[in-house]
């Protein structure tokens, strides 16, 4: 058995998220799981991904793990599921790995981007992956609340119900707000972990200082509160994409991956 780092592209649009559910709903997981199944002639497959993009969430950068019995290479691999896979989930990278490489337990950070519309008027191109907002955000009013928001936090007040974490508390290793207003806006977020729908928690509170709805400093009060309804609404997933897993120091500007075997 031969362990393979796959890195993934796709428009999470028509996905019913990340994880495999019940018949008849289509996912990553499970089109993926299926694709390998018919290039490997494999009968259980046990793909791991690195993180559990909600329906509607895109990415550029989604990590999965798998161990396979296989004579292909990985470029060949790779070249053979791109073949299969749909238009809209795509193999971007393929590698082997050691053993016990896993893509969840292993990966030390992630950057999601939120993408704004804050253009006047309907964008058909940006439709399925941007969130528009026709009224013009106040961009270094978000950026302020932003900057109070980095770091160590219990983030209890800006984590959906259903969750089973143990602990709301999370690092947040930046918050930028990018972007300037009646023009595309992006809200990209990297941290060592996030609470359930927290990403869009987050976003939808800043658009809400953007707007004018309720003060850059109110940041520490919403932390302190520890209240999910005082903070703003959660965001729609279309804007959301999963940029990067980073599997090493979270502070390297290299970056490196855990290396092939």
């Amino acid at each position: 058995m031969q362990t393979f780092k796959l890195i993934l592209e796709y428009d999470g649009t028509d996905f019913a998220g990340w994880q495999s559910q019940a018949a008849g709903r289509r996912t990553v997981q499970g089109v993926l799981e299926a694709a390998i199944a018919r290039v490997c002639g494999a009968r259980r497959i046990r793909l791991v991904g690195a993180g559990r993009t909600d329906a509607g969430v895109h990415a550029e950068g989604q990590v999965a793990s798998v161990s396979l019995a296989t004579r292909l290479l990985p470029e060949e691999l790779a070249r053979a599921l791109n073949a299969v896979l749909p238009d809209d989930l795509a193999v971007v990278g393929l590698m082997a790995m050691p053993g016990a490489f896993h893509a969840r337990r292993d990966a030390v950070s992630k950057l999601y981007r939120y993408r704004i519309w804050n253009g006047a008027r309907r964008s058909a191109l940006r439709a399925r992956t941007a969130y528009a907002v026709p009224v013009p955000l106040d961009v270094a009013a978000m950026r302020e609340a932003a900057r109070a928001l980095e770091g160590t936090h219990d983030f209890a007040g800006f984590q959906s119900t259903g969750s089973s974490a143990t602990t709301t508390v999370r690092t947040l290793l930046r918050l930028d707000v990018c972007g300037a207003p009646g023009d595309e806006i992006a809200i990209e977020v990297e941290g060592t972990g996030f609470l359930r729908h927290m990403v869009r928690a987050l976003v939808g509170t800043l658009l809400e200082v953007g707007s004018g709805k309720r003060p850059a400093e109110s940041m520490s009060v919403l932390l302190a509160a520890r209240d999910r309804g005082q903070a703003g609404p959660t965001a729609p997933a279309r804007g959301l994409t999963l940029v990067r897993v980073d599997y090493g120091n979270p502070r390297d500007p290299d970056r490196l991956a855990v290396p092939p075997a």
